[in-house]
């Protein structure tokens, strides 16, 4: 069958060599909470070496200068509600033409006068985090009590505020067996997205335990259906590309993707436990295709201190805004550039027929070999073993063809 003419992942629209598609700034990290995951290893109190207000103005300022559009800019943390100057970086955003969305914790500054201000200063969007479906799952997760009723709340407000939310859950194995508990809230609460994050061992994730590369294949799996149900996306695993382009060509071909795909009892399970909620029934709507973003190659991370990272996750630096341009870091350092050049990954990602479209997380594969291109440690998927090449190729070709189009490497 041809499948040539649908879209399994999306393309960036500009070189990502030149621009990104998103820039994430963590703008502080004070927070009151004591998560278990955090890859900041969170304080109470903001550090003196932060990037002040004109600093973060001129950090702007760099956004604006890769072009129109401007990349969209995310305020993170810690908690950015911790920066009084919040909504006067937010009005300059605006004012020079950069959409910037805010990433607060879930604590009681999430009030809906604060959310409005967020707004009225011009915010684009706002994402929450929701770890569990309970207050006993969500809260034990963040170490304070109380996160959960909080991030309920300050969901429904932003809403109310017309503000497009984003849900993030980081995916461990505390909240396995949880997750189409949460895929129901994100349905009953309306969100723009729904992000699962794939853990990985940085900061305080590293006590926490991996899961199995099976484990993971039958998650993507997950994800992918849901995706009938609310929009969904993955980050820190980009073979989920991988698994869209697999399941796009299985059905266009009538194929049982659970036995080629050799799906696990995980997978049955949390199926199982979507139907019981009445997720997989009623109004479907379109499946958003994932898009094609990874560390270095659409993404960059500005700490609080200035340095720039392919990833948050990935605690290599390529340089400070202090010192040189984002724009120069971002299209000329080594290593920029080498996160880009999917002929530089080791092991199965470097033999694998994906590694343009995925090119799996740099992030975990640094945290758990000390090499930014070795292979993905979370991917169980075999080079050429999928069993469907000449479609495949047909996909994966049509899309480097747009991208040629594109002016795109």
């Amino acid at each position: 069958m041809n499948t040539t003419n649908q879209t399994a992942v999306r393309r960036q629209r500009h070189d990502a060599g030149e621009r990104p598609f998103i820039v994430i700034w963590e703008s502080t990290r004070a927070c009151p909470l004591a998560c278990l995951h955090c890859r900041a290893e969170a304080v109470p109190d903001r550090d003196p070496r932060e990037l002040d207000t004109e600093a973060g103005k001129e950090l702007l300022r760099q956004v604006a200068e890769f072009g129109h559009p401007a990349p969209l800019f995310v305020i993170t943390g810690g908690d950015p509600f911790q920066r009084p100057d919040l909504n006067e970086l937010i009005a300059y955003g605006r004012e020079i033409g950069v959409r910037v969305a805010v990433s607060p914790s879930g604590t009681p500054t999430l009030t809906p006068a604060r959310l409005k201000a967020v707004h009225e200063a011009g915010a684009v969007g706002l994402s929450l985090s929701l770890d569990g479906s309970t207050a006993d799952i969500h809260d034990t997760f963040r170490g304070v009590p109380g996160v959960f009723r909080w991030t309920l709340d300050a969901w429904d407000a932003a809403r109310a505020l017309g503000m497009k939310v984003q849900i993030n859950t980081t995916v461990t194995r505390h909240n396995l067996h949880d997750l189409p508990d949460i895929v129901r809230l994100v349905a009953e609460h309306g969100a723009m997205l729904w992000s699962a994050f794939f853990l990985v061992p940085t900061g305080r994730g590293r006590a926490l335990g991996a899961l199995t590369a099976q484990e993971v294949e039958d998650l993507l799996n997950f994800v992918y259906d849901v995706g009938l149900t609310v929009p969904a996306k993955t980050t820190e695993a980009h073979h989920f590309r991988r698994v869209a382009l697999q399941r796009q060509i299985l059905a266009a071909n009538g194929d049982d993707h659970t036995a080629v795909l050799g799906l696990g009892p995980l997978y049955r399970e949390l199926s199982e436990a979507v139907a019981a909620l009445g997720l997989d029934s009623g109004a479907r709507r379109v499946r958003r295709p994932p898009l094609d973003v990874n560390a270095g190659r659409g993404f960059v991370f500005v700490s609080h201190t200035g340095s720039v990272h392919p990833s948050g996750f990935l605690p290599l630096g390529a340089g400070n805004v202090r010192d040189t341009p984002l724009t120069r870091i971002y299209r000329t350092s080594e290593l920029f550039t080498g996160m880009r050049d999917a002929d530089r990954l080791g092991g199965r990602c470097g033999a694998c027929e994906f590694r343009r479209v995925c090119g799996g997380s740099r992030s975990r594969a640094y945290g758990v070999t000390g090499d930014p291109y070795a292979e993905e440690p979370w991917c169980s998927y075999v080079p050429g073993s999928f069993p469907h090449q000449r479609e495949l190729a047909a996909l994966l070709s049509g899309g480097a063809a747009a991208r040629q189009q594109r002016g795109v490497a």
